[in-house]
């Protein structure tokens, strides 16, 4: 039987009764009345009405690029039959039908769009975070999610989630705010030339706080990792947290296209995929990280794991990956791979 597609359920009827309403008033008048933007929309794909089921922990890094599918059903597996939630700032409900075919188990799989800080305020919003058993932010713009979701109802419902152990996961975007600090991008993508030559250059902006997963603490995530070159810029983030005195040890997780690295709540991660999955950790401070000055660091820790590579996020170590060094001089990046090799 095809699963039904219903923009409201049990605890979301209002919405759909609303909607329904509109419909009555299109066919009587020939087109509806005006209504204000709600700040977002919403479509649900499966039963109408929620499931209750009890979910595990655990969080989905997808580096973007294309979906890892067995990384999908990990997540899936995690919601136990119970309703995924999609959350974006822009797009459509391509992510339910996709997700529905790996997933079929599910009760129910919804993508909600929320567009603006009216949207993040929303009853409805905040309402369909808290009757999810996980909860997947999309690809997207990092830039709007830090800007329209902090200091929200949506932000503090998604981090009630955290806490009470459901499963949350990131695609590219939707990867780089899972962590304690954000390369927010608001002033456009700053190449790794770019951020090594000056580590607080104007197109650098970074932001804390946005989502508290314990296992995230301390770090900066990254997407699409090797096909941007991203490794020079990463480290001057790195730098600058350390020198602003955000974190003593700042770790990164970075992860390439068309990979997935799979937190457990032990801290133990997994990696699936054709590329992989960077961990990196700057040991000291960095020789010079000042306004205007090219970054001089050395003490880059960097393992690289990829398919089949474990990593212990609480030891951080991992086994069957690479581990090398990183270091930069007056702002060139030096690796002590042999020739040199970054990734």
């Amino acid at each position: 039987m095809k699963p039904a597609v219903a923009l409201g359920n049990v605890a979301l009827g209002n919405v759909a009764l609303a909607n329904f309403a509109l419909a009555i008033c299109v066919l009587a008048h020939g087109q509806p009345a005006a209504t204000k933007d709600p700040g977002y929309k919403y479509a649900r794909l499966g039963k109408a009405t929620d499931a209750s089921p009890q979910p595990s922990a655990g969080y989905l890094l997808a580096g973007g690029g294309a979906d890892v599918d067995r990384g999908i059903a990990w997540f899936c597996a995690k919601a136990n039959g119970g309703d995924l939630l999609v959350l974006g700032d822009a797009g459509d409900n391509a992510y339910n039908g996709y997700i529905h075919r790996v997933c079929p188990s599910l009760n129910s799989v919804a993508t909600l769009v929320v567009t603006g800080r009216e949207g993040a305020r929303a009853d409805f919003v905040v309402q369909a975070v808290r009757h999810a058993e996980a909860i997947l932010i999309a690809g997207g713009d990092q830039a709007k999610y830090v800007d329209s979701w902090q200091g929200s109802p949506l932000q503090d419902e998604i981090n009630a989630a955290v806490a009470r152990g459901v499963p949350i996961g990131g695609v590219a975007a939707g990867l780089n705010v899972l962590s304690e600090f954000v390369d927010t991008a608001a002033g456009g993508t700053v190449t790794s030339a770019q951020a090594l030559a000056d580590p607080f250059d104007d197109r650098i902006t970074l932001a804390r706080h946005f989502l508290k997963i314990p296992l995230l603490g301390g770090t900066l995530t990254d997407a699409h990792f090797a096909a941007q070159d991203a490794m020079g810029r990463d480290l001057a983030f790195l730098a600058r947290l350390a020198a602003q005195g955000w974190t003593p040890e700042p770790r990164g997780i970075f992860i390439d296209d068309k990979t997935a690295a799979l937190i457990e709540p032990d801290g133990k991660v997994s990696v699936l995929g054709s590329g992989a999955a960077y961990f990196v950790r700057l040991t000291k401070k960095a020789d010079d990280c000042n306004p205007g000055d090219p970054l001089t660091l050395h003490g880059a820790e960097v393992y690289r794991a990829s398919e089949g590579g474990i990593f212990d996020l609480l030891r951080w170590s991992g086994t069957g990956g690479v581990g090398y060094s990183m270091s930069v001089e007056n702002g060139a990046l030096k690796s002590a791979q042999a020739g040199g090799a970054v990734y």
